[in-house]
């Protein structure tokens, strides 16, 4: 019988990518809106204290293991922003790319630089932590390109994918080197003895 991983999140874009992240393990991920468990309110002061306290909740609530993580998009020439506020910036997906175009519309291509922070917890039922971190650096579209992604993914050019956003890349080479790819890198030990029925106890990371 598989494992269940509860994920806090109601993204239904976030769900499919976790589950792409973590193919080939013997884990169910269930979201909490499938299971019909309210969201955590997001109430950190970083990324790290969001995906703690998601985490936490959703272990709480189901009784089982449960996945939390809060990534955003953080642009230099905007001092930092949206950072925390990156799903909250605008109504949608595509009102928050068209801000952020907004907001850059006079910044020459030389300074659009911004990257990518994932902050991903996993939490044990016994109310243990096992935490990861991820980060990509890039820089910012005129316009957005590709449909392989959400949030701001066609906006977004990572540095190791010359011309190509994040939206544009193939799911494998996208899952590879995106920041939520490498924080669930960092918790892929801990997750393989979880799918094994193991104890995952030795496999804590800390979390940058």
């Amino acid at each position: 019988m598989r494992r269940v991983l509860v994920v806090a999140t109601g993204n239904p874009g976030k769900l499919v990518e976790l589950r792409e992240l973590v193919s080939g393990l013997d884990l169910e991920l269930r979201s909490l809106s499938e299971l019909g468990l309210p969201s955590p309110e997001e109430t950190g002061g970083t990324f790290a204290q969001n995906a703690e306290l998601k985490a936490r909740a959703a272990a709480d609530a189901a009784k089982t293991w449960a996945l939390g993580d809060d990534s955003g998009l953080c642009v230099d020439a905007l001092g930092g922003a949206p950072g925390l506020h990156s799903a909250r910036w605008a109504g949608n997906d595509e009102a928050r790319r068209a801000r952020l175009l907004r907001e850059l519309d006079a910044v020459p291509a030389g300074r659009r630089a911004a990257h990518f922070f994932c902050a991903a917890a996993l939490c044990a039922p016994d109310g243990r932590l096992f935490r990861a971190a991820g980060r990509v650096d890039g820089s910012i579209a005129t316009a957005p390109r590709g449909t392989n992604g959400f949030g701001y993914d066609p906006l977004f050019l990572p540095a190791e994918t010359p011309g190509r956003t994040l939206a544009e890349l193939p799911s494998a080479e996208k899952n590879r080197l995106s920041h939520r790819g490498r924080a669930l890198a960092g918790l892929r030990p801990t997750l393989e003895a979880l799918a094994r029925g193991a104890d995952p106890g030795d496999f804590s990371r800390p979390l940058t």
